[in-house]
């Protein structure tokens, strides 16, 4: 490391002394505008060919560069035709840009660079900055919900939660499977301290030609972020903000009070014990938890930005907030945002900036049992009695399985969290040479989360009690650092066109985390919680941290001949500090070619295609997110090893060796192949992009059980024994058309098919299972195994329902009860037993799709996305979810067996811990959907009007995210998340919401 920076420090040193300036400048201003519709096009990228010095059009698409009266400008703009403009002495150039449907004609982002679309030989997604700003998603990653092919996004209601996204499925099960985020530069795990409206472009890299370059954490896809960067010009000043509320969409009914009596009842007798409620019609409607403790919730979001420059110097500067309740009762996010880029060109051939950005978030946190709560409290049971006390569930003898009043958890619950996050990066470019440019940049991320929880003393109800305050303290800090170098030769002699790429990356991340609790911990506020005020008997604390560090080399060489032949190669390698001798370097090539077909002779003289390119790829990839030490025999001192001997008689701690770990571990590699075909037709109106791959994850790590008898605590080793494959198509196309010269529209849509499966395992058939959240009995929901998808859902398949006792007899249920699940006897045995068991259902979507339109009318501009999945299951664990006397859904109570002949799908409400909860078909529905996703209607305001104010732009509109919804899902929403192997299994997650909100976009 310390080379590294002494020779980019000594290039960077001596550069400053060059004055390469010998040239007479002059001082070009212009403006840039759409050819076709007349609009000024803002943002528009104008450089000066063959130097770094640039700048950008302003909000009127006007621009301003000084550069020889010889030279030759450069105008690109992502979804226009390039443009090269010889300034010929000229002082005033105005431009005008041709829109492209086709994408071969844009330039995009991609690893270390940009690169004409046209000579792109791998797979590859942009979106722009303004589609995501504009939706009223908290976390940038949710808005690209249903805009891109290969991409699943799964959300979570929770306010300031990051969602779960896979790019073309999942490839790992004890991995890490997080998609690496490049933003600016600098290497995340996630993106959630990013606002939204400061995105300028994002690229999602789909195949191994484009991720390669990235090496050790490309397996799971990789997607790239361009921040806003500043403009040359006068100050330019932008507002944007939204005021609004989410609702709960498709709330859940459940049996009123006198629904709930009846079925305890019921319940009460198939047992053998009286009824509990002699007079279930007394109860009424009773209680309706949800609707006590679920709101409306409020929602704001404000974005104040500032940019602007000078010849030598451009700025962008911008503040956020947003303040946005749950749909809990007290639960609260509120996110403070600050970025800051500069940019400097000092000599003609140098330039450096940076980009810095602080994150401070609070969080007023709901208990993590509350839907459960919820969903089984007895609305027989008031919030409150008319002295004010909370209703007790004892006083109703419901039983110890729903004996809560929600409201009073809810309210004695004092949790807050924050989260305080410092990034960036710094950068200095040289063109050395005409064509050959060395970059040097370093970042980093620096933060820390904190967690207090308190329990106060304090008596709710005879069970919800607490007779000893306890707090409970958790710090997690990440300091982590990357520093990158790169070489670029970038030249085009005849016909023929190449880049070559040469690169190191040192980085480092390092994690730190405290727990500590206390207890007899006073409270009159939050100056009091300190863990040295507890009682000194009490106090515990506990640490853990980890330290890896990496190192790369790698290179990349584009090349194309008369922009119809294309290749790019590249090889990457990696050393990480989590693997050691043989296995610490891992090499990761790639190879992709293209063929551009429209381009030929033979296509010159053809009226169809305006452009048509044959792609196809192959590379390796890697994931080095395994477990921290995965080969070191970890020593446990759990307090059962504790023994007391010596004179006098004391405690001594003792330890024991509880886990089996392999004797060595290698990173998990992802090969891939991709086949694409993309162009456009009708004169560019039609663009269509389709692709087939398939990617194989070999090395996967996998757990396989081992006799308890050896002595492990999790019976089981962890070691590369698997294959996982995932294989699909991906289709996407766009209509764009200008009607007229006031109205114009585009509608595009995407479909990705997606079949993953573990293709092979070292030991066999050997599964792994898991899933057994919200199982009553024990049992455990999803398998994964040999030849099935990652987490399938797994029990026994209902046939029906036992009608009558006789119907038991002689069944292969011999301790059935009429109301029961009949399950089949799938080998015929004449036993119904584990060995009955099959696959039910796949977590993992088959299909999805999404549907994006935009429609522009004078002033008017209306955007509608659909999105959806199909071929998906979900788990829906709340019914059988139950221990006592726990509330059931009114669709339950509705078609619930409640003698002979009343149903022969539902059971009985005796489907607690018994037979009846064990995982079946029953409880595994349709996880399909579809939505609108966003609908938003805008107006701008007339120039006319607002050269009167003194304003730039003011836009007024109206948004709905998430209106309607399309499920015959029984729960709030089929959209449930869950780590590889316990995904799908909804039992009682943070519903998802529909949010409704005006905002105002000026500038000025």
């Amino acid at each position: 490391m310390k080379r590294i920076f002494t020779i980019s420090g000594f290039v960077l040193f001596c550069f400053l002394f060059i004055n390469a300036a010998f040239a007479q400048n002059t001082t070009v201003k212009g403006r840039v505008t759409d050819a076709t519709t007349g609009e000024s096009l803002t943002g528009v990228s104008v450089s000066v060919k063959g130097t770094t010095q640039g700048t950008q059009t302003d909000v009127n698409g006007g621009y301003s560069i000084a550069a020889p009266s010889t030279a030759t400008l450069t105008f690109t703009y992502i979804g226009y035709a390039a443009q090269d403009v010889a300034i010929n002495s000229r002082n005033n150039i105005d431009v005008k840009l041709v829109a492209q449907s086709s994408e071969l004609a844009q330039v995009v982002v991609v690893g270390y660079g940009t690169q004409r679309k046209v000579d792109v030989t791998g797979s590859i997604a942009t979106v722009k900055g303004e589609e995501i700003s504009k939706q009223a998603s908290v976390n940038p990653i949710s808005a690209l919900q249903g805009k891109v092919a290969g991409v699943q996004i799964t959300n979570n209601g929770g306010p300031g939660s990051s969602p779960q996204i896979s790019i073309r499925g999942l490839g790992t099960i004890y991995g890490n499977s997080n998609l690496l985020y490049v933003v600016d530069g600098v290497w995340y795990d996630d993106i959630s301290f990013l606002n939204p409206n400061d995105i300028d472009n994002v690229s999602i890299l789909k195949d191994a030609s484009s991720t390669a370059i990235y090496g050790l954490r490309a397996a799971n896809g990789v997607i790239l972020i361009s921040t806003k960067r500043g403009k040359k010009g006068a100050p330019t000043v932008n507002y944007n903000g939204y005021a609004g509320w989410q609702s709960v969409t498709n709330a859940v009914k459940m049996a009123n009070g006198t629904q709930y009596a009846t079925l305890i009842n019921e319940l009460s007798t198939l047992n053998g014990a009286p009824p509990l409620f002699s007079n279930p019609a007394s109860y009424g409607n009773g209680t309706d938890w949800y609707g006590q403790i679920l709101r409306n919730a409020l929602v704001t979001n404000h974005t104040l930005s500032v940019s602007g420059g000078e010849e030598k110097s451009t700025y962008n500067f911008s503040l956020g907030f947003l303040d946005q309740d749950g749909d809990v009762k007290n639960n609260n996010y509120k996110r403070y945002t600050a970025r800051f880029v500069n940019d400097y060109t000092p000599v003609k051939n140098l330039k450096m900036g940076y980009a810095i950005s602080g994150l401070f978030s609070q969080s007023r946190d709901i208990p993590g049992s509350i839907f459960h709560q919820l969903f089984a409290a007895a609305p027989v049971v008031p919030v409150r009695y008319a002295d004010g006390t909370y209703g007790d569930p004892s006083d109703f003898n419901v039983g110890g399985g729903n004996n809560f009043n929600p409201e009073a958890t809810l309210d004695l619950f004092n949790q807050a969290s924050k989260n305080y996050r410092f990034t960036g990066n710094a950068y200095a470019e040289i063109k050395l040479l005409k064509h050959l440019t060395f970059k040097t940049s370093f970042g980093g991320d620096f933060g820390q989360a904190e967690l207090r929880n308190y329990t106060p003393v304090y008596h709710a109800t005879l069970i919800q009690q607490n007779t000893t305050s306890i707090l409970d303290v958790h710090r997690a800090e990440t300091r982590n650092w990357i520093a990158e170098n790169t070489l670029t030769f970038d030249d085009q002699i005849k016909d023929h066109r190449f880049t070559v790429l040469l690169g190191e990356t040192a980085q480092r991340y390092k994690s730190y985390t405290f727990d500590g609790t206390a207890s007899n911990v006073p409270f009159s506020s939050e100056g009091d919680l300190y863990l040295s005020l507890g009682d000194i008997g009490t106090r515990n604390v506990t640490d853990g941290g980890s330290l890896t560090t990496d190192l790369s080399y790698f290179g990349r060489v584009n090349y194309s001949y008369k922009d119809k032949y294309l290749l790019n190669a590249s090889l990457r390698a990696d050393a990480s500090s989590v693997f050691y001798g043989s296995n610490l370097w891992a090499y990761l090539p790639s190879v992709g070619a293209g063929w551009v077909i429209s381009n030929e002779d033979f296509m010159k003289n053809q009226t169809i295609f305006s452009t048509l390119k044959l792609r196809g790829s192959w590379g390796k990839v890697a994931n080095a997110g395994v477990p921290i030490n995965p080969t070191t025999a970890v020593v446990s001192q759990d307090p059962i090893y504790t023994a007391i001997f010596g004179n006098p008689q004391a405690p001594n701690t003792g330890a024991s060796v509880v886990s089996v770990v392999p004797p060595t571990i290698l990173v998990e590699r992802a090969v891939s192949t991709d086949i694409g075909l993309e162009g456009s037709i009708l004169n560019d109106h039609l663009s269509f992009e389709a692709d087939f791959y398939n990617r194989k994850t070999q090395n996967a790590i996998f757990a396989i059980p081992i006799l308890a008898s050896v002595g492990t605590a999790s019976g089981n080793i962890v070691g590369n024994q698997a294959s996982i494959q995932n294989r699909g198509f991906e289709f996407a196309a766009t209509w764009r058309s200008t009607v007229s010269k006031d109205f114009r529209f585009s509608v595009g849509g995407n479909f990705t098919t997606n079949d993953n499966k573990v293709t092979s395992v070292i030991t066999g058939a050997n599964p792994i299972y898991a899933g057994g959240n919200g199982i009553a009995n024990g049992a455990l929901a999803t398998r994964t195994v040999l030849g099935q998808p990652i987490g399938e859902f797994y029990g026994y398949r209902v046939a029906g329902i036992f009608q009558t006792a006789a119907e038991v007899t002689g069944s292969s249920q011999p301790n059935a009860k009429p109301g029961d699940f009949r399950y089949v006897d799938e080998n015929h045995d004449g036993v119904i037993d584990g060995k009955d068991r099959i696959a039910l259902g796949n977590p993992n979507p088959k299909y999805f799709y999404g549907i994006n339109t935009s429609f522009n009318y004078k002033n008017w501009d209306l955007a509608l996305d659909f999105q959806g999945v199909a071929g998906v299951s979900v788990y829906n664990a709340n019914t059988a979810f139950r221990f006592g006397n726990e509330n059931f859904t009114q669709d339950f109570y509705n078609n619930r067996w409640h003698g002979a002949g009343t149903s022969n799908t539902y059971p009985s409400v005796n489907v607690g811990s018994t037979a009846n909860a064990a995982p079946n078909s029953f409880y595994v529905e349709s996880g399909a959907y579809f939505r609108v996703r966003n609908a938003q209607l805008g107006y701008t305001l007339p120039g006319a009007l607002l050269s009167k104010w003194g304003m730039k732009k003011i836009r007024l509109y109206a948004n709905a995210q998430n209106p309607i919804n399309f499920f015959k899902y029984k729960g709030f929403s089929p959209e449930v998340g869950g780590s590889p192997t316990n995904a799908g299994i909804d039992a009682n997650v943070y519903p998802l919401y529909a949010t409704y909100n005006f905002g105002v976009n000026v500038t000025f």
